[in-house]
């Protein structure tokens, strides 16, 4: 795999790891409230068990005992349990068909949905927000898993945006490998969602360097790029709309942010330099979880050692 031969066979198909739950932080605030019921919808379209996940830190904030002799692991709180228990069950009556299972993790919260990945199939977080029990700040955790997950990471942005979303799905697609993974994400969310994929490419304004000869080959090459992917997604999932759009502008992040403005989800690859503009997509996919106006999936492979 590499350049613009795309296989999308790393997208585990239908029935594959069924076992793998969609898993979800929540703290009590109305950011990670949100994130989990883009989750259990997430969990629903996947037909997965939803996992809510409290990750809670010692009274002192730091894990650290009070009694520097006590090496004893700290004690799970009634009032997130109670918190937990009343998320599931909100979320049980309106998906009455989903399997919710709770649980709280003595650790901090972005460490704690970090180890969760290596066993999920989606990690859900929230984009920010004051935590109501931990007084943790969402922002911080979401970039953190983001970087570091083991699987795809879905965060949820706006902080109150509510499902079902509507709009297309949009995937930044530059060459990489990486990229071609979230292509293969991006048209599995799209076809669940039945909503139409955009492929978007971002590429220098026209009239800069190279000469215009050097334009029109980089031109072919893109032409190519976008024709293949498109076709490789028509191939997998033959109902699906699929467009190509190519984005002239000098950064990619804030093409791909206006790309997804009006989008239900912007995927994007967690890193790795683009085989045409040479991007680094962990800068780019960093700016884009920071600004986007629509949830932001990004397309960790599953196994991945951040």
């Amino acid at each position: 795999m590499g350049g613009a031969g795309y296989d999308l066979d790393e997208v585990p198909e239908k029935g594959e790891l069924m076992d793998r739950p969609v898993v979800v932080g929540v703290d009590g605030s109305p950011p990670s409230l949100v994130a989990a019921e883009h989750a259990a919808w997430a969990a629903a379209l996947r037909s997965r068990p939803l996992h809510l996940v409290h990750g809670y830190l010692h009274p002192l904030g730091y894990g650290v005992p009070v009694n520097p002799y006590d090496v004893g692991m700290p004690e799970p709180s009634g009032e997130a349990r109670k918190m937990l228990d009343q998320t599931a069950a909100d979320l049980r009556g309106r998906w009455p068909d989903l399997a919710v299972e709770v649980r709280q993790v003595a650790g901090g919260p972005g460490a704690t949905l970090v180890e969760e990945s290596r066993r999920a199939e989606l990690v859900v977080v929230g984009s920010r927000g004051m935590g109501g029990f931990a007084g943790l700040l969402l922002g911080s955790v979401s970039a953190q898993v983001a970087g570091q997950a083991h699987c795809p990471v879905l965060v949820v942005r706006p902080a109150d945006r509510r499902v079902p979303a509507t709009g297309p799905v949009v995937v930044g697609v530059d060459g990489s490998e990486l990229s071609e993974l979230a292509v293969g994400h991006a048209a599995e969310e799209a076809a669940r969602r039945r909503v139409p994929l955009v492929l978007a490419h971002v590429a220098a304004p026209d009239g800069g360097p190279p000469g215009p000869e050097e334009a029109a080959g980089a031109g072919a090459e893109v032409d190519r790029l976008l024709a293949g992917a498109a076709e490789t997604v028509r191939r997998r999932h033959p109902g699906l709309t699929v467009t190509a759009r190519l984005l002239r502008a000098d950064e990619p992040a804030p093409a791909l942010v206006e790309a997804g403005a009006d989008a239900a989800l912007l995927v994007v690859g967690s890193r790795g330099r683009g085989g045409l503009a040479g991007l680094l997509l962990g800068s780019v996919s960093q700016a884009v979880v920071q600004h986007a106006g629509c949830p932001v999936l990004v397309a960790h492979p599953h196994g991945h050692v951040g």
